[in-house]
This record gives structure tokens, C-alpha cells and sequence, in this order.
């Protein structure tokens, strides 16, 4: 049986901390960053966590089911 591949886009934007959560970079701090404030920039500059109806979607495109 072939092996199953991980998507590669999620492979790129996702990972995952120590307890099992996954973390996720903020949209919005690639361009265009002259109109906006430099609180509002560096508020996108951190990373968080993914929103819990979002995880069991995530977890499959990595496949970690």
C-alpha cells in the first residue's frame, strides 16, 4: 500500500507545540504595511493557536488521525 502524503500548503503554515497543540502564523504581515499601525503589526508578528473548529481539519491534512 502506497503511504499517505501530507498536504504540502499545511506542511508549511502548521506546527505543532510540545503538548499536541497546533500553532499558526497571523495573516495580514506580508504587504501593504505602510497604512497600518505599528501596535497592529507587531500584535500579527506573534503566533497562536488554531481555533478549535479548525484543529480536526488541520490534524487530517497532516495526517495525524
Amino acid at each position: 500500500m502506497p503511504k499517505q502524503k501530507t498536504k504540502s500548503s499545511a506542511k508549511k503554515r502548521f506546527k505543532l507545540t510540545g503538548t499536541g497543540k497546533i500553532k499558526r502564523k497571523h495573516a495580514f504581515k506580508s504587504h501593504i504595511l505602510t497604512k497600518k499601525s505599528k501596535k497592529r503589526k507587531l500584535a500579527l508578528t506573534h503566533d497562536t493557536l488554531v481555533h478549535q473548529h479548525d484543529i480536526n481539519s488541520i490534524k487530517e491534512q497532516l495526517r495525524l488521525n
